[in-house]
């Protein structure tokens, strides 16, 4: 089934060559169903392309998605034209007395400062909350994640002495419907400069850590209510975000590490290898049957 997008959004092309099947909202208001509403708060400053990846993995599923784009009005983007925001996004005044069936909150490159040091945070505090009330499921990724374990439960993230980058083995740790169907060993791209305190998150009475990696550290967690699921890393990734961002790094003089596990025998020259591809759609499909199509009650 469809995800149901604005008339001539960016990634639409994208998707159909790839046969992901996408409708523009004029025919689906003409089809008797009642699409599952999804809000996406992207903080990535590449939105183009972040919604290109969550559109395509939220397009493999048999359910028709209808999707909101939210962006923070307290903050300026700089990668993204104000075109672009006005016609397909939407800010948190406009849709604060809505219902969603799901939210997705997107990680953001802003995970070295602090929380409260982060021009938007008072808003998304807000959203957060909204969350609360407002939202049957949200799937936070990778630093909307700390933000919410955060601004939830006063978990905080700490420092990493080097970037966890590369593409790391991951295993179940307690069975539950999010990892539905999940190979012993998957794979995941990891991307960042701070993790939690295992010890912390263990001994929380509030979440569950589901899937986690030796190296990289706990990957999957639940809420004891089922409505979140933080993700520390980025399925969602296309094959060349972790080959873009090392040679960016490496063209403006910043010491950074090939992305492990991510190209052949570690050439830079050669194609990524991609080994996450499955999990990706497998995550992404469980949250919406699971957390997010089976709890809502209409």
């Amino acid at each position: 089934m469809p995800v149901i997008i604005p008339k001539n959004l960016p990634a639409t092309e994208i998707l159909q060559n790839e046969n992901i099947f996408v409708m523009q909202e004029a025919r689906a208001k003409s089809q008797d169903i009642r699409p599952l509403n999804i809000a996406i708060v992207n903080l990535m400053p590449t939105k183009i392309e972040t919604e290109t990846q969550l559109l395509r993995l939220l397009g493999n599923t048999p359910l028709q998605i209808q999707v909101d784009f939210i962006h923070m009005s307290t903050h300026k983007s700089k990668n993204i034209s104000e075109n672009h925001l006005e016609t397909f996004y939407k800010n948190f005044t406009e849709i604060k007395h809505k219902k969603y069936d799901g939210m997705i909150i997107t990680g953001a490159p802003v995970e070295t400062m602090h929380f409260n040091d982060v021009d938007y945070w008072n808003e998304l505090a807000s959203i957060l909350d909204f969350a609360k009330t407002n939202v049957y499921s949200t799937l936070f990724i990778c630093w909307g994640a700390q933000a919410a374990l955060y601004h939830y439960y006063n978990i905080d993230k700490i420092a990493l002495d080097e970037k966890m980058f590369g593409v790391f083995k991951h295993k179940i740790i307690n069975s539950r419907p999010i990892v539905r169907g999940f190979d012993d060993i998957f794979f995941a791209p990891h991307s960042r400069h701070t993790t939690w305190d295992r010890d912390i998150l263990e001994n929380s009475k509030d979440i569950e850590i589901v899937a986690s990696s030796d190296t990289a550290g706990a990957y999957i967690l639940v809420s004891n209510d089922n409505k979140f699921i933080f993700v520390s890393g980025h399925s969602e990734y296309d094959p060349y975000v972790l080959d873009r961002e090392y040679k960016r790094d490496k063209n403006l003089g910043i010491n950074i590490n090939i992305p492990y596990n991510y190209y052949p025998d570690d050439n830079v020259n050669l194609k990524p290898e991609v080994k996450w591809r499955s999990h990706a759609n497998l995550l992404f499909s469980n949250w919406l049957n699971y957390h997010v199509y089976q709890e809502v009650p209409f």
